[in-house]
């Protein structure tokens, strides 16, 4: 069927709601329009499917919440009626349409005679993480789409041991997905019958107590927050998010007496009114909290992502200026911090493991190093990191101390398998504590890091691509560069090809090896013939764009992001890319 065959049936479907019927007949006379919401239907990868919110096949709405959820309750069913009984946690966000999308999540778990747990209020992604576990459920499901801007929203899949679901799973439910017709096979029932038949629960409080406990468990340094408590201040923002509640407990738990809070952005928006984007990368997501900063005479800032799983911070430097740290240079802070933390207090276990992404910083493996830890790379994506957790505990052959993604995700702990921004925000704010007690700030600290292990520098770039032609621009570009490959970049020889889909290792002489160890994915890398710069090309998994990650180090950091500009400089020219 061809998009305007399924337009015109979307328009003329009894299933179809009057309102969503208007906004389609809006677009009647927008061929262009018409094709960009039904050329396909919204992926639905191993993370589950995020998308534009609106009426269409590419648009996420009720109708494909439903018809995954119905996929979803079939793969659940698959596994037995013990896992029917287990359930599935429901979590959503303070989106647009959030609440909405979690009650049709549970009519159709429900109808199919699956049973569902239903938070009443917003939850974090960490603690619905650690509810699935928690509570035994045999699936998870988030309504959030992260950091995206408002106009987005997404349906995240979780197993039963609270990580993103693995390829293997995410193929089955999409198999499920598929086999449903969005209108005629999806079946719901009212959530007072769920609840009547016994199908429906809603988790109380005593569950988030239990998440802050365990998360409480994870102080590094509880007598460095008592020994400045009285006096150091820090301001946090959660970004119109779920951070609200259970980091303002957390850091209240452990004894910060003057958090100040952006009350601005301490609301359920789903429009993000006082940002361009709820995203805590971006240093004009805390521009409100940076003015409260100078009038309040504060070094450190904490924002969180609307469904709490990112972290961002803003520290001043040596001259008083507000800096945004990236995701590298937090997490290698928290490496730092917490291996030190562990030495010494004799407790660094000699199985110890960090684990990070390919294109996260070096920096925390010179760190590891240093401490005797061995640091585990693993392809983009926390569901990678959650997946080897989940090995370490099965075989017991390795202790889990933390894991980081660039993008701003940070674990410490096995209480949930992904991401968690409370425990991060509570052990930056520890880490800031512990720093003053030596007569540092958190800045001062980076810099001393850089001097230890030497000055690392990184770079993400992302070029956007909208809409079918962006698709398609995307696949010609990466089939392009395997096709006729770089060789230079910024003046330096490309030495090796590494193509994590083909799961190979190329030199320049043509010697091939295979890449063990990881999952196949569409990512490319290059290293440099200086034997310390690479860049990597990976297509986004949840946006339409093409990111380059760059990396390097140097003798001082102005000489690795100089060297960074010029190779990204000369691969923005190569690829066409602007």
């Amino acid at each position: 069927m061809g998009y305007k065959e399924t337009y015109n049936r979307w328009l003329t479907s009894d299933v179809v709601d009057d309102d969503t019927k208007a906004e389609l007949r809006a677009i009647a006379d927008n061929e262009k329009e018409i094709e960009e919401r039904f050329y396909r239907d919204l992926e639905f990868g191993t993370a589950g499917m995020r998308g534009i919110l609106g009426a269409g096949t590419n648009r996420l709405n009720i109708y494909n919440v439903r018809q995954a959820s119905q996929g979803v309750a079939k793969y659940v069913k698959s596994r037995g009626e013990d896992a029917a009984k287990a359930g599935v946690l429901i979590g959503y966000d303070t989106r647009n349409f959030s609440r909405v999308f979690a009650e049709e999540t549970a009519k159709v778990l429900t109808a199919a005679g699956v049973k569902a747990y239903l938070f009443p209020i917003v939850h974090s992604v960490p603690e619905v993480s650690f509810g699935i576990r928690e509570l035994g459920c045999a699936a998870g499901v988030m309504i959030t789409a992260s950091h995206n801007p408002k106009e987005y929203n997404g349906y995240k899949v979780y197993g039963p041991d609270g990580g993103q679901l693995p390829p293997d799973a995410a193929d089955v439910v999409v198999a499920a997905i598929n086999s449903y017709d969005i209108f005629d096979d999806v079946k719901y029932i009212p959530l007072d019958e769920a609840k009547e038949k016994g199908l429906l629960e809603i988790p109380g409080s005593e569950l988030d107590e239990k998440f802050l406990d365990v998360v409480q468990t994870q102080q590094q340094n509880p007598e460095a927050v008592k020994a400045v408590a009285d006096t150091f201040k820090l301001i946090y923002t959660p970004l119109h998010g779920t951070g609200s509640r259970p980091v303002q407990a957390i850091l209240k738990r452990i004894g910060f007496k003057n958090v100040l809070v952006v009350k601005e952005q301490d609301t359920e928006d789903g429009n993000f009114s006082t940002v361009v984007s709820p995203n805590p990368e971006n240093k004009e997501a805390f521009d409100i909290a940076i003015e409260m900063a100078k009038q309040n005479d504060v070094d450190v800032i904490i924002g969180t992502d609307p469904d709490c799983d990112r972290v961002g911070i803003v520290v001043r430097d040596a001259d008083g200026v507000y800096r945004t740290l990236t995701g590298n240079q937090t997490g290698a802070l928290l490496v730092e911090y917490i291996l030190r933390s562990k030495k010494e207090k004799g407790v660094l276990p000699a199985d110890g493991v960090v684990i990070k992404t390919i294109v996260t910083t070096e920096l925390a493996a010179a760190i590891a190093e240093s401490y005797g830890v061995e640091v585990m790379n693993v392809l983009t994506g926390f569901k990678y990191i959650g997946e080897k957790m989940t090995e370490f505990a099965e075989k017991k052959n390795h202790t889990y101390l933390i894991g980081f993604e660039e993008s701003y995700g940070y674990l410490v702990g096995t209480h949930a398998r992904d991401k968690d921004g409370v425990v991060a925000t509570m052990l930056i704010a520890e880490m800031a504590a512990y720093y003053k007690t030596k007569g540092m700030s958190l800045y001062e600290a980076l810099m001393d890091v850089y001097k230890r292990y030497g000055y690392y520098a990184e770079k993400t770039v992302s070029f956007t691509m909208p809409g079918k032609d962006g698709m398609e621009k995307m696949a010609a570009l990466l089939k392009g560069l395997r096709e006729n490959p770089p060789v230079k970049a910024a003046g330096m020889d490309i030495v090796l090809y590494t193509d994590y889909q083909s799961q190979t290792v190329k030199d320049t002489k043509g010697n091939v090896k295979p890449l063990t160890g990881l999952p196949k994915s569409n990512v490319l890398k290059y290293n440099l013939s200086d034997d310390k710069t690479y860049f990597i090309v990976r297509p986004s998994g949840t946006e339409p764009k093409i990111k380059i990650y760059l990396g390097t180090f140097a003798e001082s950091f102005e000489a690795a992001t100089a060297e960074i500009e010029k190779v990204l400089a000369d691969c923005k020219e190569q690829f066409g890319l602007n």
